[in-house]
């Protein structure tokens, strides 16, 4: 974690007090200022909007310095806390992050945007029941967000609740229409109930929105070889390798949410010499300078 920088020498930074001028004399006398309680919590208020705009430019690890401070100097202000649980998040600091997100939730307990950080948190920390109970709540709140919409049916498929998370992905896509990943992984949750030619309508219908996407395009390409398509999935998988190399990762499609069935019938796909020969490709690209 960086280094923190003192409050004091952030305050003296600011131009909070002025530095008093060194007299001459055998021995300098200490003299302390007064505290301004609404000035530093301005002061905090500052930070984290600076915070917020690194955040913006993906620059986590110059934020996080910023949002921890700003918790000291604003520690009341619930979107301190939010923000840099939220950081924390950003840098896989997962136990840290739901500490500081259940801080700002006990300033504000009804918050949405708390509630759906919260969610995302516990869903990363793999404890999907609760990751449930705050989104939940928070789309009590605020029904109509997409993405909280979308983790919630992420969560219901992870402990095996399929329809409920069908029906998330559903609300999810009515509510934002260029929301290819809740189609897509209505797909994922086709194929592991058996439903692969509807899985594959649902790739072709994710392909709709957005032609460039290389999950649908490779979980078609899979589903089409197994049913003995092999030509046509294989020229498939092999355009979605150029799109997007992580895709011939095993590891990157199980973070993705790909099940089990999916999975062993990929790797078999991705043993075949073609894809092997496609795969050589992409890492030869990638190893270039």
């Amino acid at each position: 974690m960086p280094n923190r920088i003192s409050i004091l020498s952030l305050i003296v930074f600011l131009g909070l007090w002025s530095i008093p001028r060194a007299v001459t004399a055998q021995a300098l006398v200490p003299y302390t200022l007064p505290l301004d309680g609404e000035q530093i919590e301005e002061t905090g208020k500052g930070l984290i909007e600076e915070a917020a705009q690194l955040t913006r430019f993906q620059q986590y690890q110059l934020a996080i310095p910023r949002a921890e401070l700003a918790t000291e100097l604003a520690p009341q202000n619930y979107q301190t806390w939010a923000l840099l649980g939220s950081l924390y998040l950003q840098v896989d600091q997962i136990e840290e992050g739901i500490a500081a997100l259940q801080k700002a939730q006990g300033i504000e307990p009804d918050n949405a945007g708390v509630r759906f950080v919260l969610g995302e948190a516990y869903f990363r920390q793999k404890d999907y029941r609760q990751a449930i109970t705050q989104l939940e709540a928070g789309l009590k709140e605020e029904p109509n967000s997409p993405s909280a919409l979308f983790d919630l049916g992420n969560a219901y498929y992870m402990i095996g609740q399929l329809e409920a998370a069908i029906a998330q992905y559903n609300q999810a896509f009515e509510q934002e229409e260029k929301l290819w990943p809740a189609i897509n992984n209505i797909g994922l949750v086709k194929y592991e109930m058996g439903d692969v030619n509807e899985a594959i309508e649902k790739w072709k219908q994710a392909l709709d929105v957005d032609g460039k996407a290389a999950e649908p395009l490779l979980a078609i390409g899979v589903a089409l070889y197994t049913q003995g398509e092999t030509d046509e999935g294989l020229a498939m998988g092999e355009a979605a390798l150029r799109l997007d190399g992580r895709y011939g990762d095993l590891q990157f499609l199980q973070d993705n949410l790909w099940g089990t069935r999916l999975l062993k019938d990929t790797e078999e796909f991705l043993a075949t010499p073609r894809m092997q020969e496609a795969l050589a490709q992409v890492n030869g690209d990638s190893a270039e300078p």
